[in-house]
């Protein structure tokens, strides 16, 4: 009798394992998915921003492998006008849709209007101890003056 509520008991404590080991595979796999969608629309937002930021003078290289500088770019239709040709003056224009760009050496805006206020902020925090000096001289020359 006792062996037989012994066996019933290792029973149910691998029973509740099996569902354990279960539970954690689906935790990871599920973790694994939300990473991987995460990542993928960090990367969908960087290419954006960096397509958005081709401007015409910029070079590009199309998922056809065609090389050239962009001459005109059309909103509206999400299109770009490619420059392309040798270097003896024979140059092809072609009509290329924006999603089209494999690569690019625009970088987009925003990276360049963190870069542009970095430098003005570091001008502020080297007007301000300039600032403390004067008053501290100030202060010094007006100590001078009482003594005298």
């Amino acid at each position: 009798m006792w062996m037989n509520l012994l066996a019933e008991e290792a029973q149910n404590k691998s029973s509740f394992m099996d569902y354990l080991w279960i539970i954690v595979i689906i935790v990871v796999l599920v973790a694994f998915f939300v990473w991987s969608y995460i990542s993928q629309k960090k990367k969908q937002k960087a290419f954006n921003e960096t397509i958005n930021a081709i401007k015409p003078g910029s070079k590009v290289k199309t998922i056809g492998g065609i090389v050239g500088e962009v001459v005109e770019i059309n909103e509206e239709e999400g299109t770009f006008v490619l420059k392309t040709g040798d270097s003896e003056g024979n140059y092809s224009y072609m009509k290329f849709d924006k999603q089209a760009i494999y690569q690019t050496d625009a970088k987009p805006e925003a990276a360049e209007a963190k870069k542009e206020e970095a430098p003005a902020a570091e001008e502020k925090k080297e007007e301000a101890p300039a600032a403390e000096e004067k008053t501290e001289e100030s202060a010094d020359s007006k100590d001078e003056t009482q003594d005298k």
